[in-house]
């Protein structure tokens, strides 16, 4: 009713009623958003209400229908690929990362990295042998 008044003093008598509902209605789709947003969140952080209710983030399928122990396993190959990388020479590593990760061409490599086209095919050749060496089966 404040809002009312304060918003719309200067508007006739009759006018009042819708804007009083509008404004009321307003409030309650508010109000009901804001708790359905904080039901949400205490259900994700673990505070739900009720305590043997299920966990709705376990319930979820996997869109991709991996095992979670797939998973488990590619996150450990991307740590080693990732400690692979880093094991490497800083140019060898800008020319993978350019090349494969980011799929620029050998002409938009050399510019991204300021030398000549040959430089970035010696560089990534050098990186692919021995990310394989590295790696061995996992590169395949």
């Amino acid at each position: 009713m404040t809002s009312l008044v304060e918003r719309y003093a200067a508007r006739p008598a009759t006018e009042w009623p819708p804007l009083f509902h509008r404004i009321l209605q307003n409030r309650i789709r508010d109000w009901a958003r804001r708790r359905a947003l904080r039901a949400r969140l205490r259900g994700w952080l673990g505070r739900s209400d009720d305590v043997d209710a299920p966990d709705p983030v376990a319930e979820l399928a996997d869109p991709d229908g991996r095992d979670p122990s797939d998973a488990a396993a590619q996150a450990a190959a991307g740590r080693r690929l990732d400690a692979a990388l880093r094991a490497l020479p800083l140019r060898q590593q800008q020319a993978f990362l350019l090349r494969a990760w980011e799929g620029l061409d050998v002409a938009e490599t050399a510019a991204a990295m300021r030398c000549s086209q040959g430089s970035v095919k010696t560089h990534y050749f050098r990186a692919i042998q021995a990310l394989r060496v590295r790696l061995g089966d996992e590169w395949e």
